[in-house]
């Protein structure tokens, strides 16, 4: 799934591109609600259309310089794992 950003503040670089700032969630165009179910409108959510999820990742990402949390359902909800490492069973049961 491809997901853009809602966030709760924006910025303008000097070179005139907005970028998000604050907490981001994930959206997906053409829906009202972020990935983990939060209203846009309700929660004052700016959406952020041109700003791809993984770029306002604030380790990885080139758009998240003012990111300051990332919310975690969201980051479940496309996928990310909590200690990023696949998970495997050492011991099966019989």
């Amino acid at each position: 799934m491809r997901a853009s950003v809602a966030a709760t503040d924006g910025w303008v670089d000097p070179d005139g591109f907005r970028a998000p700032a604050g907490e981001v969630h994930a959206w997906v165009r053409g829906t009202n609600q972020t990935v983990c179910g939060v209203p846009l409108h309700r929660a004052g959510l700016r959406r952020f259309s041109h700003v791809d999820w993984s770029d306002a990742q604030p380790a990885t990402g080139r758009d998240a310089d003012r990111v300051t949390s990332v919310c975690r359902r969201c980051a479940a909800g496309m996928g990310q794992r909590r200690d990023e490492r696949p998970w495997r069973r050492t011991n099966p049961r019989p």
